[in-house]
């Protein structure tokens, strides 16, 4: 096998790059208002929406830490990506939040709820989370790519290249080249998942002489010895399920199909198909580990495993192939992401700080230039952070603080603006506390450990009940409207005169809003009828939780 990165391997490469964005600008042509730019005028189907619920949430950091860790801790680290397997069918409770709101930005969701100081303190948040992102999948890009090729192709020049190519259409198309981008990419994003498998299995012996190389807790799909126990699952999972909320692209994730159900479709099976392809990292890890003993060879950092498994396993093409892959796991995500922070910079700051009434031409124009401006920012996090699962580990951590706020203020009706600063900052002071005492050093980045975690979000929920119930509640008229909008139905298809019918009469109201309200008689009427959607979903995604559990179970018994 002719191992390296030749000319054929670098025309595949050019032909992604010239192909990808010139498809992203031809798309352009369809955004003619800010509102076409930031979420696509709410016209993506169900595929479009999985899609980008499956390619906004795959980033190179994914698969790169994914591939690491299995390399290093065996198939039992699965979950430090699967933390959000078992939430994910809350996903389908959750999607509708974001549609009904009727907002462009979650930071508008939180100035409805909250305030508008609120909404100022949480769109900073949300900034730095997109370019902390956008650094991480950066880096991750870096580190594959640059092994894959031998070094031929610089880390800095991965990011420099993938940078101009998804900031040239993202640009100029918003959401729409995004969107449709992503559909194409999310393909190639599942055929690097499984490329090297076959060929890696080849090399080693099979699963049989991968059993006989490597130790047997490597094949464990829970593993205590490690600290993947059911405790730091349980605290993965709280992250992932209180995290989403916050996260910033949730609108765009949730809230740009055609309907309801669209939306739900798409960030719920979006995460599923994550969730599928994430076996084959996991596998790829054991067989890298496997193939390392086999060649004598070291890797100093288990980070490089995906690398060195591109470098080592595939025929020229074929590993052009694979770096166009990696680049369209990332490009899709940037680009989302890239847009979503212009979306937030004009909607919430400028719009709300600088100019209150622009037009929306200018409002078009100020999200591409503040969506080019932040996304650079990216780069400088990028050159910061040494472990892509930790930095990745880290985003989420921070989002899941925020989300205390966001979580609870949807399913408890009393909370308010000073219990949601209240939680946020005490759970963020005691994380960063236990860290600090923990290591003896302060930094950005620490590397994710449970207990810290799990504390501080008590804390934080703790503070959220209390500080609500001893101060002044929001305003009954702006609460009153924003659970209104929670209790409609807001697909434009099925309004009645203009005006958005009761969910409840539809069998769509919202199992997880204010749940206080599930003491009252009221609440419980019609109970199967009304929670229809919820319930059905709810039920049919674990099953598919269950499915890939025992997927992943039987593929270890292989051998």
């Amino acid at each position: 096998m002719e191992n390296g990165f030749n000319w054929l391997d670098t025309l595949v490469v050019v032909a992604y790059f010239i192909g990808i964005t010139g498809y992203g600008l031809w798309l352009t042509r369809r955004v003619k208002s800010s509102d076409g730019f930031f979420r696509g005028n709410r016209s993506f189907n169900k595929w479009i929406m999985i899609a980008q619920g499956f390619g906004a949430g795959t980033h190179s950091e994914n698969f790169v830490a994914q591939t690491g860790a299995s390399f290093q801790m065996g198939f039992a680290s699965i979950w430090y990506q699967w933390k959000n397997m078992v939430i994910t069918p809350f996903y389908w409770l959750i999607a509708p939040w974001y549609r009904r709101s009727e907002r462009t930005t979650v930071g508008e969701i939180v100035e409805d709820r909250y305030g508008s100081l609120m909404a100022l303190f949480y769109s900073i948040f949300a900034i730095l989370f997109f370019i902390f992102a956008q650094g991480a999948m950066l880096k991750g890009a870096g580190k594959v790519i640059s092994v894959a090729t031998s070094n031929m192709i610089s880390t800095d020049g991965v990011v420099y290249a993938m940078t101009i190519a998804f900031i040239v259409y993202s640009f100029f198309g918003g959401l729409v080249s995004s969107a449709y981008a992503t559909f194409i990419q999310g393909f190639m994003i599942i055929a690097l998942s499984i490329m090297l498998i076959p060929l890696g299995l080849g090399e080693v012996g099979g699963i049989s002489g991968m059993r006989e190389t490597l130790p047997e807790n490597f094949f464990n799909l829970f593993s205590p010895e490690i600290g993947i126990g059911a405790f730091t699952i349980a605290m993965l999972a709280l992250n992932g399920v209180i995290g989403i909320t916050a996260q910033p692209h949730m609108v765009s994730m949730c809230a740009t199909g055609r309907t309801e159900r669209d939306g739900r479709i798409g960030q719920t099976y979006g995460s599923f198909v994550k969730r599928a392809v994430t076996i084959g990292w996991a596998f790829t890890g054991l067989i890298v580990a496997a193939l390392i003993i086999h060649n004598g060879q070291d890797l100093h950092d288990p980070e490089m495993a995906f690398g060195y498994a591109t470098r080592e396993l595939l025929f020229p093409g074929l590993t052009g192939l694979m770096v166009a892959s990696i680049l369209a796991a990332n490009m899709s995500s940037a680009s989302n992401f890239m847009v979503n922070t212009g979306a937030l910079f004009t909607q919430n700051i400028y719009k709300g700080y600088i100019k209150k009434k622009p037009a929306d031409k200018e409002l078009l124009w100020m999200g591409r230039v503040s969506s080019l401006v932040l996304t650079l920012l990216g780069v400088l996090f990028a050159l910061y952070i040494d472990s892509v699962l930790h930095a990745f580990l880290f985003i989420e951590t921070i989002a899941a603080f925020m989300g205390i706020m966001i979580f609870g203020g949807i399913v408890w009706k009393r909370a308010n603006r000073y219990g949601a600063i209240a939680a946020v900052l005490s759970s963020f002071i005691l994380y960063y506390y236990l860290n600090y005492a923990h290591s003896g050093t302060l930094e950005i980045v620490y590397k994710w450990r449970p207990e810290p975690f799990g504390w501080a979000m008590l804390l934080g929920f703790v503070m959220l009940t209390a500080v609500s119930l001893m101060t002044k509640p929001e305003s009954k008229e702006k609460t009153d409207r924003f659970f209104d909008n929670m209790l409609r139905l807001s697909d434009e298809d099925r309004m009645k005169n203009g005006q958005k019918p009761m969910a409840a009469e539809m069998g769509h109201d919202l199992l997880l809003l204010d749940l206080p309200s599930w003491f009252t008689r009221e609440r419980w009427k019609g109970f199967p009828q009304r929670y229809r959607e919820d319930l059905l979903g709810f039920l049919f995604a674990w099953l598919f939780v269950g499915g890939l559990v025992l997927l992943a179970w039987g593929i270890l018994l292989l051998g």
